[in-house]
């Protein structure tokens, strides 16, 4: 009863607009000074705790990184790479913009940078070709996505410092997932293109000006081979290549392509600290969520309640599933991670299920969950970037989602496809 009292509160604090971070960390707080023998240096000791981990250093660094990108237009110079080729096709440009999603989701690490800095370099060049408007809106904001899958994705670093997996295997079990979501949605776009005229303003591939345009273009391509490549290698661990990444975006936007001055580059600092700050907060209170689950032994018994009824895997994987699609039009992804990790995973893993795996199929749902009204954030940055009401850039995200998924489905009941790096 006092669970449901705390849900309900929780609820009417988030409605009245309060941060989540904010109402996780009254209502726990709650809920703890309610239980015997528990001091309350418990809660700063929890809370400290929570942030205080190597594994998440790597978020402000990568954060830090993909602002710099961003703000250098790093994603003009790899557009008009990979256009010089593929904008020959019919729906050409639109299908650079979603390669150029997978490139720089390989740079963020995140489902709205990605959004925004693609977003900010294509949706004027799709307007001149005559791509409708919500279309143009709709694939640069599932493009965006894919910075939460494809590594590094800040949400495997969550998952990892909260519930204790290797951040690099994570990394690496994102890579073939994150391909695979882009070569549907790739295929969705040649097929609109096709079916409704979409692009039909096509050049003859370029293949002398691609030659022109790669070594000034190669630094940036380069980034994420480096990232990957170092983690895959093992030669750097997670954490150590953020702060390599970050450097490196440095390097480039200010010396190499000169595209950031020394006071942009402080005021990205100051965005980026903001961004992480936001975030720590959240899994600060999500780790009181944690604790007091545990302590009043209502893990345990979820557990033992899911065992008893012999709930085959994926049934369980089913219900999680229908449970992170609905979590997700109200939360957005960082509190999803941070509430639901503590309670699904040792479900997960009592049923035999390899929690790396469970941690891909939690990410595609907090993919999704960027696009579904009313909280999906990369509706609302590419509602700004493009000018349109948030419903029309829903009614240009609607043919994805179906697209998304399909994705999600063969992502939870083939866990090759997660796996078969590892």
């Amino acid at each position: 009863m006092l669970m449901f009292i705390a849900v309900i509160l929780m609820l009417l604090l988030l409605a009245i607009g309060t941060h989540v971070a904010v109402a996780m960390g009254l209502v726990t707080t709650g809920l703890i000074l309610m239980i015997d023998g528990v001091p309350m240096t418990v809660i700063a000791q929890t809370a400290f705790k929570a942030v205080n981990s190597y594994p998440l250093m790597a978020v402000p660094m990568f954060i830090l990184a993909g602002n710099l990108m961003m703000r250098g237009n790093i994603a003009g110079l790899i557009i008009d790479l990979i256009g010089s080729i593929v904008r020959a096709v019919q729906g050409g440009l639109a299908l650079t913009v979603m390669i150029a999603c997978v490139f720089f989701a390989a740079i963020s690490g995140s489902s709205v940078g990605s959004a925004a800095a693609i977003g900010a370099a294509t949706i004027e060049g799709l307007k001149r070709e005559e791509y409708p408007a919500r279309f143009s809106a709709g694939i640069v904001a599932v493009g965006g996505t894919l910075g939460l899958m494809i590594p590094p994705s800040l949400g495997f670093i969550l998952i990892g410092s909260i519930v204790g997996l290797p951040v690099d295997k994570l990394f690496i079990a994102g890579v073939m997932p994150g391909l695979m979501e882009a070569a549907l949605l790739l295929a969705t776009i040649a097929w609109m293109a096709r079916r409704y005229g979409y692009g039909t303003t096509t050049s003859r591939a370029d293949w002398g000006g691609f030659p022109r345009r790669l070594p000034k273009a190669s630094a940036a391509v380069l980034m994420p081979v480096l990232v990957i490549g170092s983690i895959y290698t093992g030669y750097l661990t997670p954490t150590e290549v953020s702060a390599f990444a970050a450097i490196y975006a440095a390097i480039l936007c200010i010396v190499v392509y000169r595209s950031v001055t020394v006071g942009g580059v402080w005021t990205v600092v100051k965005d980026s600290v903001l961004q992480t700050t936001m975030i720590f907060a959240v899994v600060m209170g999500g780790s009181l969520v944690g604790f007091v689950l545990a302590r009043m032994g209502i893990s345990a018994g979820v557990v033992e309640y899911v065992t008893s009824i012999n709930m085959s895997a994926w049934q369980f994987l089913l219900v999680a599933n229908l449970i992170l699609l609905v979590l997700g039009m109200f939360l957005d992804g960082v509190a999803m991670i941070v509430l639901t990790s503590p309670l699904l995973f040792p479900m997960a893993t009592a049923l035999g299920i390899n929690p790396i795996h469970f941690a891909v199929v939690m990410v595609a749902n907090v993919e999704i969950a960027t696009l579904t009204p009313p909280i999906g954030l990369n509706l609302f940055v590419m509602s700004g970037i493009a000018k349109l009401p948030v419903h029309e850039v829903v009614r240009g995200v609607m043919p994805f989602y179906g697209v998304r998924l399909t994705g999600l489905m063969l992502i939870t009941y083939i866990p090759a496809i997660s796996l078969v790096l590892l």
